[in-house]
Formats: structure tokens, C-alpha cells, sequence
């Protein structure tokens, strides 16, 4: 029953921190977008702040939970190295759009190549259910 918890508790906070960084570059695209808006920019960044802090700490604890189910049924293969290497490059993405946000908006990439860099993540998310669902090695 333990190992039940910590699945549901590991793939709860997993879909958290997914959800910010889904939501992360919209915020870039409208900050881009917005122009030299005071109110709204100060807006928008107070959002992507809070929107960053939130991620970490449910990526924090989706890695805690997933550590603690490593640790007590000793899952390993191939597949398991394939999936912490997507998931670390899907860390570096959300770490890379939080430095964006700390820049102006003058200086952000345009809004369609906000657009763009945002399907990023949804290939490396497919490539970690791959390898979660199908343990193809």
C-alpha cells in the first residue's frame, strides 16, 4: 500500500511542475507581446516569479516521492537512465525560461519563437511516457 501512495503522490507533483512549465512560456509570449506596459509587465513577472518558486517546489517533491519508490522496489534498466536524461533536459528548459523572465521584455526572443521553443517540452514529455509506459530497454 505504501508503494500505492508514493506512485500517485510522485505522479501527482510530476503533474504540477509539467503544468508550470507549460504555462511558464505563455507567460514569455505575452510579455513579449505586451511591449512596454508597466502595469502589465510588473504583472506578468510577479505571476512568472510565483509560477517559478511553485515549480521547483513540485519538482522537488515529485523527485522526492520518485527517489522513495526507487528506493523501496530498486526499479533499474536502461529505460530508467533514458527517462532521467529527458527529465533533466526538461529541468534545464524550465531553468532556461525562468532566466528569460528575469530579463526585460525588450530583451526576450520574439513571440513566435516563444511559440515555437513552448512545443519543446511536450516532445520530451512524450519521450519519458514512452520510456515510463513501454520500458522498451
Amino acid at each position: 500500500m505504501l508503494y500505492v501512495w508514493l506512485k500517485v503522490l510522485h505522479i501527482l507533483f510530476v503533474m504540477a511542475w509539467v503544468a508550470t512549465v507549460f504555462y511558464l512560456p505563455r507567460i514569455l509570449v505575452n510579455m513579449a507581446e505586451v511591449g512596454d506596459v508597466p502595469v502589465v509587465q510588473t504583472r506578468l513577472q510577479l505571476m512568472g516569479k510565483r509560477l517559478i518558486r511553485f515549480g521547483h517546489v513540485m519538482f522537488g517533491l515529485a523527485t522526492l516521492f520518485g527517489v522513495a519508490i526507487w528506493i523501496r522496489i530498486g526499479i533499474s534498466g536502461g529505460w530508467l537512465h533514458a527517462k532521467l536524461t529527458l527529465v533533466v533536459l526538461l529541468l534545464a528548459y524550465f531553468i532556461y525560461c525562468g532566466r528569460l523572465l528575469k530579463r526585460s521584455a525588450l530583451q526576450l526572443p520574439t513571440p513566435t519563437a516563444l511559440r515555437w521553443a513552448n512545443e519543446l517540452p511536450i516532445v520530451l514529455l512524450l519521450g519519458i511516457l514512452y520510456l515510463v509506459v513501454a520500458k522498451p530497454f
